[in-house]
């Protein structure tokens, strides 16, 4: 067992099933669910966000526990514009709020903070962008864990804008055609410094990928769990890093 937190909470983090010699180096997270564990306790919708709020950091205290190098979670995509009103400028708020909150907290556990998606987005309130940007700047030093936030993000927006990056270099003679390849385009990619996700974890029984990720998920490993996201933590990410080192990745190769 190893306990999280140095706040004076606790959780108890059972270990004994994973192999540490065979952690995934990036794990992804949809997190899905907040609405309907919010719907079960006659809550509000943005009562389950919050609640999810406290489910991403413990499960951030797990990654750093067992030594991933990479966590990326999907905050807020670019067809949750479509939500009502009321939520989506909820989620606005919170985003910004979750970040003066939590950044200095991050970065004192040696957290580098990146964002993925299209953060030029009119939409966007102009405070958001900035407070993005001073976490970045904040710990770009660290390394213990990098942490992606993937805000206002879609894999197909993401591909489409690096092809054409890719097709304004071939127009301004910057770029031959032919020199085109899967190495160049995933060097577009929002946060090119990224690696392609070893684990994709979604919670609350849906079984798809909703857009995230689609380039780095070629090989990913899927674990789709009921468990609904604020009732996930830590111990459900160990859980599903356990479950992915029963699988046998082949890459293409038989």
């Amino acid at each position: 067992m190893v306990e999280l937190f140095d706040d004076g909470s606790a959780v108890e983090l059972d270990l004994s099933k994973l192999d540490s010699t065979h952690v995934p180096h990036h794990v992804g997270l949809i997190m899905d669910g907040n609405g309907r564990w919010a719907k079960a306790r006659d809550l509000p919708r943005t009562a389950g966000h919050a609640a999810g709020e406290s489910a991403l950091f413990e499960t951030i205290e797990g990654a750093l526990a067992v030594g991933i190098g990479w966590l990326s979670a999907y905050t807020f995509s670019t067809e949750n514009w479509d939500r009502d009103a009321e939520e989506v400028q909820f989620l606005m708020w919170f985003n910004e709020d979750l970040l003066l909150r939590r950044r200095d907290a991050l970065h004192e556990k040696g957290v580098r903070m990146w964002f993925a998606g299209d953060l030029d987005d009119p939409r966007i309130p102009e405070r958001n962008r900035v407070h993005m940007a001073d976490a970045e700047v904040l710990t770009r030093d660290n390394s213990r864990l990098n942490m992606v936030f993937a805000f206002n993000y879609g894999g197909r927006a993401e591909i489409a804008r690096a092809a054409r990056l890719l097709a304004e270099e071939v127009s301004t003679g910057d770029r031959a055609v032919e020199s085109i390849d899967a190495e160049a385009l995933a060097s577009r990619l929002w946060v090119p410094e990224m690696p392609d996700p070893d684990l994709i974890v979604r919670t609350s029984g849906e079984v798809r990928l909703s857009n995230f990720l689609l380039w780095g998920s070629a090989y990913a490993e899927f674990v789709f769990t009921e468990t609904r996201w604020p009732e996930f933590g830590a111990q459900g990410l160990v859980d599903a890093i356990v479950e992915y080192q029963t699988r046998a990745r082949r890459f293409g190769k038989a």
